[in-house]
């Protein structure tokens, strides 16, 4: 069994979890965080990752938040891998930027922006920790076999999609649920953006805004859709998160969403 299959209980019929904040934006918040996510998830028995970014490089504006410092973020997100005893996932950049992380997660996540680059693919696969692509929102679901295959071709099997929404006009995106079942014939598992889908991007003020209020449409739409694993950002208070709190889900909804979800799997299995 991969370590990617033993994270996500694979075969047993049942969704997997990838959620966190955006960003690391202190000491002890994210530990909090994954606790509380990771005993919903118990209850209910789905299979959880923790995500939250150390760093985020791809920003609006000069003055927006990216983070308290590499080293800082990745030894939060290893204190939240040991004292809560769940996977980490965590967002790299650069080639260099693999090799650091992998030393403290067990997730490396490709942005959307960058899921073409050769380098920073093979070097993230190289390390031997499953690999999360995250679909361009400028790429079809069937161009992304060649971003699967650059990770493969090292020998790295461990690699998954994520669907976030394709580019709508200028300000906005749009779910084509069709992405799903076509990237599944990739043979990878295939994990639903909730929270990233519903951005609108490019707002006259530089900083993004979002539709939280339809988060749990799209992902009762992505499990109905048969999507393997469901990605959502999710924090204690979104309005006073200090990156992309315009579009992520109140921790204290989770728990209602999940239960919601878990019965549509079941219905369809």
């Amino acid at each position: 069994m991969t370590r990617l299959n033993e994270m996500t209980g694979s075969g047993k019929g049942m969704f997997f979890l990838i959620a966190g904040p955006c960003v690391i934006e202190d000491k002890n918040s994210p530990v909090e965080i994954a606790g509380k996510i990771r005993e919903i998830c118990l209850k209910l028995d789905i299979p959880f990752i923790f995500k939250a970014s150390y760093r985020k490089a791809n920003r609006s504006r000069m003055d927006s938040f990216t983070g308290i410092g590499d080293t800082e973020g990745l030894e939060i997100l290893r204190k939240v891998k040991n004292e809560i005893a769940v996977p980490v996932l965590t967002d790299i950049h650069s080639p260099a930027e693999a090799v650091m992380a992998a030393a403290y997660v067990d997730v490396l996540q490709i942005p959307a922006f960058l899921c073409r680059q050769t380098e920073l693919l093979t070097a993230a696969a190289k390390t031997g920790l499953p690999v999360n692509i995250k679909k361009g929102q400028f790429m079809s679901p069937e161009a992304m076999r060649f971003a699967v295959d650059k990770v493969k071709e090292t020998g790295n099997t461990d690699v998954f999609l994520t669907e976030r929404g394709t580019t709508f006009g200028y300000q906005d995106l749009v779910v084509d649920f069709r992405g799903i079942p076509d990237m599944q014939k990739l043979g990878v598992p295939v994990v639903l953006d909730c929270t990233h889908s519903l951005q609108q991007p490019n707002q006259e003020k530089g900083v993004t805004g979002g539709r939280p209020d339809l988060i749990a449409t799209i992902a009762r739409a992505g499990i109905a859709a048969g999507v393997d694993g469901i990605f959502i950002e999710t924090h204690p208070e979104p309005a006073r998160a200090l990156s992309d709190g315009a579009n992520m889900l109140p921790l204290g909804n989770l728990n209602e969403l999940l239960v919601v979800l878990k019965k549509i799997k079941e219905a369809i299995n």
